[in-house]
């Protein structure tokens, strides 16, 4: 933006938002403004603000929850850091606050620029750029790719005797509706000779403590904002993988509380390890992405909602959500007879199960012509079609496999114990042959069990890293290209880590493989309990559950659904949990039905899924967790859709259940009253109480479970 449109920009006022984002009803846009200050100006949309000085250097003085009033920001810190050649280097900020515990504008008047810092050169801003491609080739809630909103660049240059000719982009985007901020960096060498960036920090902010406490202690509380990254890995669930986000003390900030001055204070983000690369004359480097997710509440399912929003608006495609069944044969005639069943019955995506004789490996043109022609029947049926691969907790060899820095051997230290190297020469052949296989077939899937995990390598010889510094971050650049390709292609990634952000559909919702061995009635006690635990950060469609039709780890008998006619009734809740939940599981077996009885039952649960699919994949809110001795409940929310709530209430116990549940209409978007309609029969009104709900007057079968449709 050329300086002297700088004033052309709206005047800012900080106000706070008259609706409530969560319900979809805060409307105002994200923008660029200025304040009152001439040298300050604002990213904003309503929800929270992020505020600038562009002078004496660029830094960012302000973080401002609307929804709140809250000022979050305590002190000024440098914009990024960046380890060049060997030398560390702050970018931007400003120096001179006498009082770390809080900023006042008379102060950042008299505050200065570090000489030795990046210096702010210019700014630039635009829409939202695409991280990723997106092709849609399967039916999900309407959604906005790229998400809308601001992206402003902040472009700094080296100080005086700094590396010659480096410049860096510091990129901070908005979104719209959302109260959520970006963050990344792009360094390019626009000098003479290479230069080597070690590592970088791309986010560092002094924010304001969530509590003091004068003495030592185990437990803080942290400020109230998700921080992530799409640099994430080795885990299904927010507090495993997130290994960029870093809650650290302020030894500079002497007036805490705190005796030991070890309040964390102060974020940070940055990869844990590198990435150390290379950067030729010319050539540049992208970071990853930082998410900021301010709250504007302690309660754990509005923040839990706000989490399902975030990854909706970040990752749409994790909306997509088709019934999915795990053949267990590779052999045509038994896959053609379960593609025929999955059509009679409406499912919609067939997967070559773990142990089924799939090699995706083999792009061999027999292999290829053979599963080819079976994507080919497959599609002539409306059906799609993919496959398992299995990547890491795998021995290749010792030229191959992660080599420990620990003992410089290829040992059991890897996260899965042995494990291949994505950097060798057979990781490189192995996402070469995916990409064969997976174009040359047509699959439209892609289940990659053992995705990479993080495991560090410290060969030399390695074709794709050239040391223990660099191999985490390149390795997780190949796997993350790899799966950028197959979002681009609309090809579905079931992935049991969380890769949602680089373009994965799916994750295990969460649970204990071995609790399918268990005898069918503890199977569905506690596959609800799983559903109920993993919609906390997950929307239902982001987790798949398991069914074993076949034994599976054992159990025998007692654990299986098959034959499949004599357990119609184990084999209909295990249904109506996954389908009561919005949720898929993989229905592990050869079939789907083995006689006119259990084909019209699935077919029913599947037709009513249907019917209700846009609710029951909408959002849950949690009423009563399983426990075995009483009802439980969950209630699905969506105020845009005509059916507001659907209130599923589950009988786990021998004898049938009468009682009063109190079900959340909230975030239904009513206020007074709603009609109900129990199963699909006459709605009668109900007048809301003073939290909101309504009261349900239920009764619930043994062993069974009910459903209650909510309008307006």
């Amino acid at each position: 933006m050329p300086a002297q449109t700088f004033a052309d920009l709206p005047l800012w006022h900080a106000s706070r938002p008259s609706g409530d984002w969560l319900l979809g009803n805060v409307r105002q846009s994200s923008v660029l403004a200025r304040t009152s200050h001439p040298n300050e100006f604002v990213l904003s949309n309503g929800l929270v603000a992020r505020v600038f000085r562009l002078s004496p250097n660029a830094a960012t003085v302000g973080l401002q929850n609307l929804m709140t009033g809250q000022e979050m920001l305590r002190a000024v810190k440098p914009e990024a850091t960046i380890e060049v050649d060997g030398k560390r280097w702050q970018v931007g900020g400003l120096t001179g606050q006498p009082d770390l515990g809080y900023l006042r504008s008379d102060w950042l008047d008299a505050m200065k620029s570090d000489p030795d810092c990046f210096q702010f050169d210019r700014l630039e801003t635009g829409p939202i750029r695409p991280r990723l491609d997106w092709k849609r080739s399967r039916p999900s809630p309407k959604s906005s790719w790229p998400p809308k909103g601001v992206e402003l660049t902040l472009w700094f240059h080296a100080p005086k005797g700094g590396p010659d000719g480096l410049q860096v982009g510091v990129h901070y985007e908005i979104y719209d509706g959302l109260p959520l901020l970006g963050k990344s960096l792009t360094v390019v060498n626009r000098g003479t000779k290479p230069i080597r960036l070690g590592s970088f920090t791309s986010e560092r902010l002094g924010l304001v403590e969530a509590e003091s406490i004068v003495d030592a202690t185990s437990a803080w509380r942290l400020p109230n904002m998700t921080v992530t990254t799409d640099y994430t890995f080795g885990g299904m669930a927010q507090n495993d993988l997130n290994r960029t986000t870093y809650w650290l003390p302020d030894p500079n900030y002497d007036t805490q509380v705190n005796y030991e001055l070890k309040t964390p204070c102060m974020l940070e983000v940055r990869p844990p390890l590198g990435p150390d690369v290379e950067l030729p004359p010319g050539g540049s480097f992208n970071s990853f992405h930082t998410f900021e997710l301010i709250h504007d509440s302690t309660d754990r399912e509005r923040q839990g909602m706000a989490v399902r929003k975030m990854f909706r608006a970040l990752a749409p495609w994790c909306a997509e959500n088709p019934l999915m069944m795990h053949i267990t044969s590779s052999d045509p005639a038994t896959v053609r007879h379960a593609i025929d069943q999955m059509a009679d019955c409406g499912f919609e995506l067939a997967i070559l199960s773990f142990g089924s004789g799939l090699d995706m490996e083999d792009v061999s043109p027999g292999n290829i012509a053979k599963f080819k022609a079976l994507a080919d029947y497959a599609h002539s049926k409306g059906i799609q079609i993919g496959g398992y691969s299995l990547l890491a907790s795998r021995r290749i060899d010792d030229a191959d496999d992660v080599i420990s820095p620990k003992t410089g051997k290829p040992d059991d230290g890897a996260v899965f114990g042995a494990s291949p190297c994505l950097g060798s020469a057979w990781g490189r052949q192995y996402f070469d042959h995916l990409r064969t296989f997976l174009d040359r077939t047509g699959f439209d899937m892609l289940e990659h069990d053992g995705s990479y995990p993080g495991d560090v390598c410290a060969s030399t010889s390695h074709p794709g890293h050239h040391g223990l510094q660099d191999s985490q971050w390149t390795q997780f650049q190949t796997i993350a290209d790899f799966y950028r390709w197959c979002r681009s292609r609309g090809i579905f990634l079931n992935v049991p880590d969380d890769y949602f952000l680089e373009g994965s559909n799916k994750t295990g919702m969460g649970y204990r493989e071995t609790n399918w061995s268990l005898p069918r009635d503890q199977q569905h006690v506690h596959a609800r309990q799983n559903l109920y635990d993993g919609t906390w950060e997950k929307t239902p469609s982001m987790g798949w559950m398991f069914v074993p039709l076949v034994e599976y780890h054992g159990g025998g008998a007692a654990a299986t659904i098959e034959p499949l006619k004599e357990h119609l009734a184990d084999y209909r809740a295990h249904l109506m949990n996954n389908l009561g939940y919005g949720a898929q599981a993989c229905y592990r077996g050869p079939r789907l039905y083995d006689s006119p009885e259990t084909e019209q039952m699935v077919r029913s649960c599947v037709d009513w899924f249907k019917r209700y699919r846009d609710i029951l994949e909408s959002d849950v809110v949690h009423v009563r967790r399983a426990d075995g001795r009483n009802l439980d409940c969950i209630v699905h929310v969506n105020p845009s859709l005509p059916i507001r709530a659907l209130a599923m209430v589950y009988n786990p116990t021998d004898e049938p259940l009468t009682q009063e549940i109190e079900a959340p209409m909230y975030y239904a978007g009513l206020k007074a009253r709603c009609h109900v309609a129990e199963q699909d029969g006459t709605a009668r009104a109900i007048r809301l109480n003073d939290k909101q709900c309504a009261i349900l007057e239920v009764t619930v079968p043994a062993h069974s479970c009910r459903w209650y449709v909510v309008r307006p």
